[in-house]
């Protein structure tokens, strides 16, 4: 990159002491990572891809959701990706309300997708096929949700969560089979494979490991709402943020999964009066209480203030 300094250090007397390999003066951030800090991904619950070619959706999509997930990847053919950049840039939302996902690192369209986004105010990006911290790296200026759904990248999950600018991770199961050579991730009864219940886990225990928001992946059959509304409720129990969603009929039903009952913010409420006049383990309605059951309680207040 060019500068006010190219060609080597400034002539100006007062910087003698200035030297070019050593590090940024400017630059007050530990270990001379970039000062850019990305807040925390704090979207959902329910997140609905919206793909990014067919622009006379993105409004209702943005209604009816929580954030729109702009998708320039697999929701788009290949011929049309050219017309879905064009529409990104040409049809904006809320930048603070939409994400886009750009196709994987490695592809030809990665960097037509890069030089699209520069012409937006969108921020928040979800990279394809994510399968390493360097991957990530590459889209310093951003917020990127990682997207882990090849075995390659469940493996590095970990790492990848470690990277600066990663907020958030998401896995994804069909993609995942793809690149193991399997034909299917769930049993004929709609239960997850182990392999793509294993690469769930990992993606929420890696984003846990650092402080980063994990992200349930797609329900794809749409008719299947009781199956949709089980798994989203596994999903807040078990610790993730946000689920994603293929269709608007979705939403209310992670919505609903997302959002305590009245019953256990009633609990949660006592429990926590309770414990502020209690020594150490203490029983409640016959239950055994002591810290980690009082950060469940904490955390169904947080989601019922949402």
């Amino acid at each position: 990159m060019s500068g006010p300094f190219e060609g080597g250090p400034p002539d100006d007397p007062f910087d003698q002491d200035f030297d070019a390999a050593g590090p940024d003066p400017f630059d007050d951030s530990p270990s001379g990572l970039s000062p850019f800090t990305p807040a925390p991904f704090t979207l959902g619950p329910a997140l609905l891809f919206c793909p990014a070619d067919r622009p006379e959706r993105y409004a209702k999509a943005a209604e009816r959701a929580d954030a729109v997930i702009l998708d320039l990847e697999d929701a788009v053919a290949p011929a049309d990706r050219a017309a879905a950049r064009r529409a990104l840039i040409e049809h904006p939302l809320q930048a603070s309300r939409t994400i886009v996902r750009i196709n994987p690192a490695d592809s030809i369209d990665f960097a037509l997708d890069l030089a699209a986004l520069e012409r937006t105010d969108y921020r928040d990006v979800m990279l394809a096929k994510t399968v390493s911290a360097g991957q990530v790296e590459q889209l310093a200026e951003y917020r990127v949700i990682a997207l882990c759904e090849t075995a390659a990248g469940i493996v590095s999950a970990m790492e990848i969560a470690a990277a600066h600018n990663v907020v958030a991770l998401m896995w994804g199961a069909e993609d995942l089979i793809a690149s193991l050579g399997g034909t299917s991730s769930r049993f004929p009864d709609g239960r997850y494979r182990d392999v793509a219940r294993q690469a769930r886990a990992l993606v929420l225990l890696a984003a846990g490991a650092h402080d980063k928001a994990a992200i349930d992946t797609v329900h794809l059959d749409i008719t299947d709402v009781a199956g949709l509304a089980f798994e989203a409720a596994d999903a807040v129990a078990s610790g993730f943020t946000a689920s994603a969603c293929i269709h608007p009929s979705q939403v209310a039903v992670v919505r609903s999964a997302y959002q305590p009952t009245t019953a256990e913010v009633d609990y949660a409420l006592g429990l926590l009066e309770a414990a502020a006049s209690a020594r150490g383990v203490f029983q409640y309605e016959g239950r055994m209480i002591d810290g980690p059951v009082l950060r469940h309680a904490e955390a169904v207040l947080r989601r019922a203030a949402r």
